[in-house]
């Protein structure tokens, strides 16, 4: 009997090269991401504090954020986080205290959500995905103790991210039951650019998708792959931008509708993902859903900060290395 791993011929590993057209600038963000020189801007100062009917300090929005942003960004707990703040306030010779970690926690629930950062000048290309968040509790503390069975909880991070700039323009946290399509209007609703193209993966698409969007704008592009077992409704209606993608999908294949359309950007969207919960970590520390709102948004305002100081120039490489193996016995290097 012929081994399979020999008579298999369609065995193909391909490789795509990428080189840093700006390391040395880059190099230089990623060593200032760490950096221990922090600083607070004197409009921040200005508000930090007032004082209360009886005397005491009342913290501001602001020195809430300047916390959670701080927490956020060096992975520490609530205690740790009021002494690198106390710290910084004193190598700043401020008379101003920091919040304590209790305080932090109790007014993180109604903190107002921040805005994401202000996105660049339009018209924008929007990319549109959802990631999990685990959220960590008694249930995954039996399953760790002894061993027990219980039902998995997380959360859903929706992001609009810009494919330019790679800023994350838009977020919404929803609880895992929430399907992606429903949040489209929610993501575009705090985007105040122009919106050129939308694109987004095949989980959006159907009808409330391209409904939201041309509540935006009816003009917008809309780059959402059809499910392979979409039918063109073309006999009774004029074709629409779905009914054009499926034409086309028909007639040349869904590869040559990628390339035609720039679906291929999507990637940066996932990319994005991956950097936050590598940056900011796979869960959330809240227990509160307000909280864990809160606690969200400042992740993407931290993720954003350090977007704006370090960010790879990554282009293709010309040539593309492959291996082409038709057996165990014959494989070759092509360029």
């Amino acid at each position: 009997m012929p081994n399979k791993h020999n008579t298999d011929r369609r065995h193909h590993i391909a490789k795509m090269k990428f080189k840093v057209q700006n390391w040395p600038e880059y190099e230089a963000g990623l060593r200032r991401r760490n950096s221990l020189t922090s600083w607070i801007e004197d409009a921040a100062l200005a508000q930090w504090q007032s004082v209360g009917p009886r005397g005491q300090a009342r913290y501001q929005g602001i020195a809430i954020e300047t916390c959670l942003m701080l927490r956020a960004a060096f992975k520490m707990a609530l205690r740790q986080t009021e002494g690198s703040m106390a710290s910084v306030l004193t190598l700043m010779n401020l008379t101003i205290s920091a919040p304590d970690h209790t305080t932090v926690s109790r007014r993180s629930v109604r903190l107002p959500i921040m805005k994401s950062a202000p996105a660049p000048k339009g018209p924008l290309h929007v990319l549109i995905d959802s990631t999990g968040l685990e959220v960590f509790g008694a249930g995954q503390w039996l399953v760790a103790k002894h061993g027990a069975k219980s039902r998995r909880t997380w959360r859903k991070l929706h992001l609009a991210v810009d494919a330019d700039s790679g800023m994350i323009v838009a977020q919404v946290l929803t609880d895992q039951h929430m399907d992606d399509a429903s949040q489209v209007g929610p993501l575009l609703t705090q985007i105040e650019e122009e919106i050129e193209k939308v694109i987004a993966d095949g989980a959006y698409d159907g009808a409330p998708t391209y409904q939201a969007i041309a509540q935006r704008g009816a003009d917008i592009k809309v780059v959402i792959p059809p499910r392979k077992t979409a039918v063109s409704a073309t006999e009774s209606r004029s074709p629409n931008q779905r009914d054009r993608h499926l034409d086309l999908i028909n007639t040349e294949g869904r590869l040559a509708w990628q390339k035609a359309t720039g679906y291929g950007q999507r990637a940066l969207v996932e990319t994005t993902m991956g950097r936050y919960k590598s940056l900011i970590g796979p869960r959330l520390r809240a227990r509160g859903f307000a909280a864990q709102q809160t606690e969200a948004a400042i992740g993407v305002a931290v993720l954003n900060r350090m977007l704006a100081a370090a960010r790879p120039n990554s282009v293709r490489s010309q040539k593309m290395a492959a291996w082409s193996c038709m057996g165990w016995g014959d494989c070759r290097f092509l360029i």
